[in-house]
């Protein structure tokens, strides 16, 4: 008997299934057929020693499980007052460059592909988290939906000369993206029609990659959630602040730590070097500037304007994005708060990125997640628009952020955003008109 904790699955849901091999490029996977849907979990793309480079997973001989997930990347454990209620992280493990895949099924018919980046300040979350769960989308828009994980944390950013070159977890998500491209077609995929799907630092991490000439021609389509670009990218003086209070507080080699010292050496330094923003902290790791595969700002902006053109984007933020951080704090109280704090972190840096690729060509549509009162008051919040997206009624029982709606509700209340979505990805076009002055209202 499996069993599913809110927020993480170490098994697969407890529901008839039949195994069913998938061939892809390195070898055979062996997979679960299960209501509709081939689902297989677990499946590495790449491998990485500790602080080094990905590289690209060797092929095999006979069947490979992809039955289950096999963990998540190391990271702290999840704070208890979040909207998100309490998540149970799971099994930790640095093997960890991982996809979950939800396909109607891995045959020639050449359907779009939605490819997931997770948020979580780049330094939670996993691609195997209950509540990232792929399949609602696939069943609903017979398209094959990715869940990506890579490194985060410490493990992910670390920038230190001569033991971590920084940026990892954004050259994980390129060496993934690339399996993508290899393999989709295996998996029922189009690899001309691929959409790439960030929410937060996810979305953070994929503004990052339309300006990285690694990751070009690795996607077609973008939506970007919600992304906190008023925090910038990270300067190498801040990451430097940061990877040296990382290695002051570990006291020894961090290329021989435990997992365990790795991270309580991370929240420590995190503490040390917190720049707080309204409601937040910017993150201590996360990607910087200058360290490859991500070029300094000048030189990013020219890379992605050049790359415009090729691009259908969606780019949107919720109406009360600062709700979700100052939830049971005093921020809560502060007239105007919320409001303007929402513009200079979310709203309005994303509509300069809008404006800044539709500039360039992209074709660009722009949303907001309104707020309808008081009776909901995470309605419109920071990682609202979630569960209407991803997971399953059993992997967001009792999360705050529902609004005490039920998941009947929660399902509805969501499918105008599913339907978009998976419109944009299959046509280029979400139902509205395109212009980063003319957002769609949730």
């Amino acid at each position: 008997m499996s069993t599913t904790t809110p927020g993480v699955r170490e098994s697969a849901d407890d529901e008839p299934w039949t195994a069913t091999p998938v061939r892809v490029t390195g070898g055979v996977l062996r997979g679960r057929r299960e209501n509709g849907l081939t689902v297989l979990r677990g499946v590495r793309y790449a491998t990485a020693a500790r602080f080094a480079e990905p590289e690209p997973e060797e092929p095999w001989t006979g069947e490979r499980d992809a039955l289950a997930d096999v963990g998540v990347p190391p990271q702290p454990v999840s704070r208890p007052t979040s909207p998100l209620g309490v998540i149970t992280v799971g099994t930790l493990t640095e093997d960890c460059l991982r996809l979950t895949v939800a396909t109607p099924a891995a045959d020639d018919r050449r359907r779009p592909v939605l490819v997931f980046l997770h948020g979580g300040g780049y330094r939670s979350g996993s691609a195997a988290w209950g509540r990232y769960d792929v399949r609602r989308l696939a069943r609903e828009g017979d398209a094959v939906v990715i869940s990506v994980g890579s490194r985060i944390g410490a493990l992910g950013w670390l920038r230190t000369p001569g033991l971590a070159p920084g940026n990892l977890g954004l050259t994980d998500q390129v060496i993934a993206l690339r399996w993508i491209r290899d393999n989709v077609a295996h998996l029922g995929g189009d690899p001309d029609r691929i959409t790439l799907i960030g929410h937060s630092s996810g979305a953070h991490a994929l503004v990052c990659l339309i300006g990285v000439p690694a990751a070009r021609g690795l996607f077609h389509r973008a939506i970007v959630q919600s992304p906190p670009l008023g925090l910038g990218l990270g300067s190498p003086a801040a990451s430097a602040r940061a990877s040296a209070a990382f290695v002051r507080r570990l006291g020894t080699d961090p290329r021989e730590a435990s997992v365990p010292a790795i991270i309580a050496a991370q929240e420590r330094a995190e503490r040390d070097v917190a720049v707080r923003t309204i409601g937040g902290l910017v993150p201590a790791f996360m990607p910087v500037a200058g360290a490859d595969p991500l070029p300094a700002p000048d030189e990013w902006r020219a890379a992605a304007l050049d790359n415009a053109e090729n691009l259908q984007i969606i780019a949107g933020t919720a109406e009360r994005e600062l709700a979700y951080f100052f939830r049971n704090t005093p921020l809560a109280t502060v007239p105007g708060l919320e409001r303007t704090s929402t513009a200079r972190v979310f709203a309005r840096p994303t509509q300069r990125f809008a404006e800044l690729m539709a500039g360039g060509g992209a074709r660009v549509h722009t949303y907001r997640v309104g707020a309808p009162g008081p009776s909901q008051p995470l309605r419109g919040a920071h990682c609202g628009e979630l569960p209407w997206l991803l997971g399953t009624e059993a992997d967001w029982a009792g999360a705050p952020i529902l609004n005490g709606r039920s998941w009947a509700e929660v399902d509805a209340d969501g499918a105008p955003m599913r339907a978009a979505w998976l419109r944009f990805a299959t046509t280029g076009d979400p139902g509205w008109p395109a212009g980063p002055s003319r957002p769609h209202r949730f």
